[in-house]
């Protein structure tokens, strides 16, 4: 299933979407026409998530059931954030590519020559917190930060997760994995590089309203089949920048999520980022983005994440 969040008549409502037939069907109003009163589980992608297995369930059988009173159209419909808030947000850096790319442009700056990636990099799937309050959708537009004059964006797959869990071994940690979307990760480079000279994170070179931005919507694990396989392209004013295919990760999802789980307890609602694919950032390729351009994120059977970004006055 494709599960979205999307602008409904009394705030934000959640749907299953069907790009064959381009609608969206109102889970919460599905429910109250098949059941005679609405499931709370529908109130939200949280609520559903929390709903576990049996809100699943329910929701593919309203899916199959496609009630007309409760859908809308697709190109009608103005989508949110998949979770508008989740309940956190880790980004990895998980493509090798990615990595050697990225130091080679940063040491060209510096006239020094290109770093090797570190040791740890290949022992551990390094990550970082970013606010998760920061989050967009769709065809937001992005107002770029007053303090950034070099605007990037990076192409990410995200895993959501389903299932709270704490030492999650390997050979289980797929079992709780929710669905995947689409992550563009907006960074403020020239912010960001002066940041990192600090030694400790990002900070405002990624934290700012809309900088996190996910979408088009959930799509769940059976629909996506093997995650490892898929294409990836960044396409910027209709052209292609860059991409590769998740086959590159080194980290793969199960040694992600049994690393986070260690010793720590991982929750349901939360967004993993697998960190930029290879030339999927400006930043790899000697390049930026402008006042006014459109950013367009695609992964192979998720769909098409577009952005607008715009200068602060």
């Amino acid at each position: 299933m494709k599960l979205a969040t999307f602008a409904g008549t009394s705030g934000p409502a959640l749907g299953v979407v069907d790009t064959k037939r381009g609608e969206i069907l109102d889970l919460f109003k599905a429910s109250a026409v098949r059941d005679g009163t609405p499931n709370a589980a529908f109130l939200s992608m949280l609520a559903l998530i929390d709903a576990g297995e049996a809100g699943m369930t329910l929701a593919r059988a309203l899916a199959e059931g496609w009630t007309p009173a409760a859908t809308r159209k697709l190109a009608e419909t103005r989508l949110l954030a998949p979770i508008p808030e989740p309940r956190q947000i880790r980004d990895g850096m998980f493509f090798e590519e990615h990595v050697l790319n990225a130091g080679k442009r940063v040491a060209e700056r510096l006239g020094q020559p290109p770093p090797p990636v570190p040791k740890i990099w290949y022992e551990r799937p390094i990550y970082y917190l970013t606010s998760r309050y920061s989050v967009a959708g769709p065809d937001h537009t992005v107002i770029w930060p007053r303090a950034s004059k070099v605007m990037d964006f990076e192409l990410e797959l995200a895993c959501v997760i389903g299932k709270n869990g704490r030492d999650i071994p390997r050979d289980a940690a797929m079992g709780h994995v929710f669905g995947y979307t689409i992550f563009n990760d907006f960074s403020a480079r020239d912010v960001q590089a002066l940041e990192m000279q600090g030694r400790l994170g990002p900070s405002k070179g990624k934290n700012f309203d809309g900088s996190n931005v996910f979408g088009p919507w959930i799509v769940t694990p059976d629909e996506i089949g093997n995650v490892d396989d898929l294409k990836m392209e960044a396409r910027v004013n209709g052209e292609r920048w860059g991409g590769g295919t998740t086959k590159a990760m080194h980290h793969k999802w199960p040694d992600v999520i049994s690393f986070i789980s260690r010793d720590e307890t991982i929750h349901a609602g939360e967004i993993i980022g697998s960190g930029t694919v290879g030339t999927g950032c400006g930043l790899e390729l000697g390049r930026q983005l402008d006042d006014g351009d459109v950013v367009e994120l695609e992964i192979e059977k998720i769909g098409v994440l577009r952005n607008k970004v715009v200068a602060s006055a």
